[in-house]
């Protein structure tokens, strides 16, 4: 299924590939040239390129589970293109190791990237950031954000903090296809908030049809996403409750909810 939803910029533009039961494979395609973000499976990215008649020219991957990255090597013995990918991590086919604060270029989509640490769902998860445009990986999700694998509640929350503070317009690519098991937690937690509500109602048409939810742009998510919405006394209320305790401090609020949306 190559029909993804298509974002276009004045160079590139955006569209995936579906994996696996939810995943998403971004595309990011400029002048007969394509990038691929998380990679899980080689066969759907394959597919697409000889239907497209697209060239692929880097890998970008976010974290080493293997629903990100389990196709890499498979593309990269076709495609010998350079391959970006957290340096605090174990994947071996990572040419291009990168870190926080870096800055990379893929010249043949005339794209650039800034790349942010987001650890927490793993230690050494990053996104990649271009102005309007982030690919984040399990970092967060409509409505939710990445269980904590490896990472702390603390370590998760700064993560979180980084990408709050990118402009509220900037679009949300996340990996997974997560917002109708994510949204009834969110109602749950947070049901007076009438912005959860008309957004509920504006995407629970599109996920009984299956239709993508994603991207959604982060304005939506500080607004309806309770893993962003640590200062919310609402938000704090129900942490409270949910802890049997007073919980006070922004980070012990996530790390409630965070804990609750496991058991939920």
């Amino acid at each position: 299924d190559i029909a993804g939803r298509l974002e276009k910029t004045v160079s590139m533009e955006t569209t995936f590939v579906r994996a696996f039961k939810d995943n998403y494979i971004w595309v990011l395609r400029h002048a007969g040239c394509a990038a691929v973000v998380d990679p899980g499976d080689a066969a759907p990215v394959l597919d697409y390129l000889a239907r497209s008649g697209d060239r692929l020219c880097a890998i970008l991957a976010t974290h080493h589970h293997p629903d990100h990255v389990g196709g890499v090597a498979a593309l990269t013995a076709r495609f010998p293109v350079p391959v970006f990918g957290p340096a605090a991590e174990n994947i071996s086919e990572v040419t291009h190791p990168v870190n926080p604060g870096n800055h990379i270029r893929i010249a043949e989509l005339d794209a650039d990237f800034d790349v942010i640490d987001v650890g927490g769902h793993t230690r050494g998860h990053v996104a990649y950031y271009r102005p309007n445009t982030l690919f984040c990986g399990d970092a967060l999700f409509t409505f939710g954000c990445g269980r904590l694998f490896e990472g702390t509640p603390t370590q998760a929350w700064h993560s979180l903090t980084r990408i709050a503070a990118l402009p509220s317009e900037t679009r949300v690519y996340c990996a997974h296809e997560y917002t109708s098991n994510n949204l009834p937690f969110a109602l749950m937690v947070d049901p007076d908030n009438p912005a959860l509500q008309a957004r509920r109602a504006r995407l629970e048409p599109l996920i009984a049809a299956g239709v993508p939810t994603v991207p959604s742009t982060l304005g939506e998510e500080l607004e309806t996403n309770p893993f962003l919405r640590w200062n919310e006394p609402a938000l704090i209320n129900a942490a409270s409750r949910h802890r049997g305790a007073p919980v006070t401090s922004p980070i012990e609020v996530f790390a409630a909810l965070r804990e609750w949306r496991n058991k939920f």
